[in-house]
């Protein structure tokens, strides 16, 4: 097809505003097809700011975005006006180290973690493998959510080989680094039989705090807040102490932030804050909170002047 001129300036105008641009179905904390995540994870993962360009929300970016770069599916990931490519390809720029150079990262850590598997969990995966085609290894992922998950294929040859209890495991560039520690271990308990992993790499989970804790914090300066809320709800019931908004014009900024910030995320009624947080804590942040309760709960038990809506 072909491009719109003032369609054309618009995307002109996105690349030369954000250095790293992901054209991408749905947002960076929350993608909206397998692709488009497994993109976001990546970046996340090595800890690169990127603008996130929503095209479900604008079918001519959707369509425009297409013929720009003659590249026909979506994610697509652009640096310094240079399209690189969808997932497939940012996966494979990963693996071999080119990624990033390419985003200016220092070179990729290729030591081998120290891992640990138990016995009982050695002898299950042995049994496991005993009938599978000797052709394929045995793979761990972990991702930027330190989901790890298991997989028998074949060996690329860029991958970074760790051995425990005589069992090889096999990490990409991005997984090893997250799987320094890691024990894993066979349970057979209530819930079922089956591998364990436990990870001291993963950050803390996101905390709860109630609205009148957050109020002794500000007083104290010991916390920034970020409002979630999208700006028609802010302009009904602004919250009255200092502090930031989330949107997309403050997104790269924010994730930027020193990542030991203590921050505490609100919300209407603590929903929407909470997957903020989350995202936020699969970056790499450290002292996360989620106000209960939200803006509502601040006029009920702290400020009645705050309009309830």
């Amino acid at each position: 097809m072909s491009l719109d001129p003032a369609l054309r300036s618009r995307i002109d105008a996105l690349l030369q505003q954000h250095r790293v641009v992901l054209f991408m179905k749905g947002v960076p904390g929350a993608p909206q097809c397998g692709f488009s995540a497994k993109a976001t994870g990546i970046l996340d993962g090595l800890g690169v700011p990127f603008h996130g360009v929503n095209v479900l929300a604008d079918q001519d970016i959707r369509e425009g975005i297409k013929a720009y770069g003659n590249w026909p599916t979506i994610p697509q990931l652009y640096v310094a006006g240079e399209l690189i490519g969808g997932s497939d390809i940012i996966e494979g720029l990963l693996n071999s180290g080119e990624l990033h150079g390419l985003l200016d990262l220092a070179p990729p850590d290729r030591s081998v973690p120290q891992i640990g598997i138990t016995p009982a969990a050695a002898d299950a995966i042995r049994s496991a493998m005993a009938d599978a085609d000797p052709s394929l290894a045995l793979h761990l992922s972990v991702d930027s959510r330190f989901n790890a998950q298991f997989a028998l294929k074949p060996a690329q040859g860029n991958e970074i080989v760790a051995e425990a209890a005589g069992i090889r495991v096999l990490f990409d560039l991005a997984s090893a680094p997250r799987a320094k520690g890691i024990e894993i271990d066979w349970v057979d308990d209530v819930r079922g039989a089956g591998l364990t992993i436990r990870n001291p790499n993963a950050p803390p989970a996101v905390k709860s705090l109630s609205v009148q804790d957050l109020h002794d914090r500000i007083i104290a300066g010991t916390i920034d807040v970020i409002d979630v809320r999208p700006a028609d709800a802010r302009a009904i019931a602004p919250f009255p102490q200092p502090h930031d908004v989330l949107d997309e014009d403050s997104r790269e900024r924010l994730e930027a932030l020193p990542k030991d910030l203590p921050i505490a995320f609100l919300c209407h009624h603590g929903n929407s804050s909470r997957q903020a947080a989350e995202h936020f804590r699969q970056l790499g942040f450290h002292d996360i909170s989620n106000v209960e309760g939200g803006i509502d709960a601040w006029s009920l038990h702290v400020d009645p002047r705050v309009p309830r809506y």
